[in-house]
């Protein structure tokens, strides 16, 4: 799952980001009339109650104004990406921009060091187990709540979504009767599929209680759902799959989690951790704010080097590195369309300021991730001196269910 919103925020000054042509677009006032800007078809409309609220909006800082649509007080149809790029890029409100990234890296700060087993599943919670229904109406069929895998741009989301379980299970080399642990196993894909398609004894644990109840029902049987936190788990596995749950450890639990899994593998096993990065040059800014505060509380990202200084220190090796970030811009601007699509039907699970917050969300983290203020990694690794490692690639890839 996407966890930070980072263009809602301004990156004017990072080296090497070429900013975008600015879009096209036009603002439409509740007595009628309107106001266009640039030339072309407007990308986007801002739907507003007066010339005043616009100029307010445009001279706001990107929380604020973030905060104001989750409110209502303005809408926006069309490209939301191309909105949200639009007020990201704009250099206004530096100060209090600059005064909410520290209120967010503080936020961060003590949240990693105070927070318990009990508060992460309260905030696991928070965001899992807002309505099984609310996720039917942008995930695929299968529930699947992470990076699709797209083999060619035009590929449908319930075909990418299931090349993205295969490519997980080739990546580990999952083998008949192996035993197989997902880390947070959402709704129960992974596990439906590992056990399903590759024979393997499926074990997945989640602290959402939905996600729990959804995915028993599903498998019924075929695999064990445990409501579980990480820490907590026993055992030996022979393949570990984390995808998109490292996001809720953060980088001061991160020595803790790699250890966590080493204690877990086999000596001999695969471990596949899939997880957003930040580049180096990104922090926690006011958009990270907005995330931890509507969507998702308690959630770090960290840097891929980070990532990896912990999993060695930990005993891992790496054994491959593949960044999945266009993958992701798309699964996000996908998710965003068909939840803005299905309006009616979130609004009926969902309050109008909630529907709004994760439209918001959603279309900001494709832009993220379009723009490389976000990646999305899969690391595969093994215990040091492991002697098992394929000699090369190639098993990894072929088409899904081959």
């Amino acid at each position: 799952m996407p966890m930070e919103a980072s263009k809602l925020g301004s990156r004017n000054n990072r080296p090497g980001l070429v900013l975008p042509a600015a879009s096209a677009w036009r603002a439409i006032f509740r007595d009628g009339t309107v106001r266009q800007s640039g030339d072309g078809p407007p990308a986007f409309t801002f739907r507003l109650p007066s010339e005043s609220a616009l100029e307010r909006l445009l001279a706001t800082d990107v929380y604020s104004a973030a905060m104001a649509f989750v409110r209502g007080e303005f809408d926006v149809e069309g490209d939301l990406a191309a909105a949200i790029r639009f007020k990201g890029w704009q250099p206004r409100s530096s100060l209090r921009n600059r005064l909410l990234a520290v209120i967010a890296r503080s936020a961060t700060a003590l949240e990693s060091v105070f927070q318990s087993k009990a508060q992460t599943a309260r905030r696991i919670r928070f965001h899992y187990d807002r309505s099984n229904d609310f996720y039917r109406l942008f995930l695929d069929p299968r529930m699947v709540y992470s990076c699709a895998y797209f083999r060619a741009p035009e590929t449908p989301l319930e075909e990418a979504q299931l090349a993205k379980l295969d490519h997980i299970c080739r990546k580990l080399d999952l083998q008949p009767g192996e035993r197989f642990l997902d880390i947070g196993c959402g709704w129960g894909a992974l596990l439906a599929h590992a056990a399903g398609r590759y024979g393997a004894t499926a074990t997945g644990c989640t602290l959402s209680r939905a996600q729990y109840e959804f995915a028993c029902a599903r498998l019924e049987g075929r695999a064990h759902v445990l409501d579980l936190d990480y820490r907590d788990l026993t055992g030996r596995y022979d393949k570990i799959a984390s995808v998109g749950m490292f996001e809720h450890v953060g980088l001061r639990r991160a020595p803790q989690y790699f250890r966590k899994m080493a204690a877990l593998l086999t000596p001999d096993g695969l471990f596949l951790n899939h997880a957003i990065a930040r580049p180096q040059d990104v922090e926690d800014d006011a958009a990270s704010l907005f995330v931890r505060r509507k969507i998702f509380p308690g959630n770090q990202l960290i840097h891929l080097s980070e990532t990896i200084r912990e999993a060695e220190n930990a005993g891992f090796e790496v054994l491959d590195i593949e960044n999945l970030r266009p993958h992701y811009a798309r699964t996000c601007r996908l998710w965003q369309e068909r939840l803005t699509a299905n309006r009616e039907a979130a609004l009926r699970v969902a309050d109008e300021p909630t529907f709004c917050a994760w439209r918001l969300w959603l279309a900001a983290s494709s832009l993220s991730f379009e723009e490389g203020v976000s990646s999305v990694y899969q690391v595969l690794m093994a215990k040091r001196g492991s002697a098992r490692r394929p000699l090369t690639r190639e098993y990894m890839y072929g088409k899904a269910g081959d």
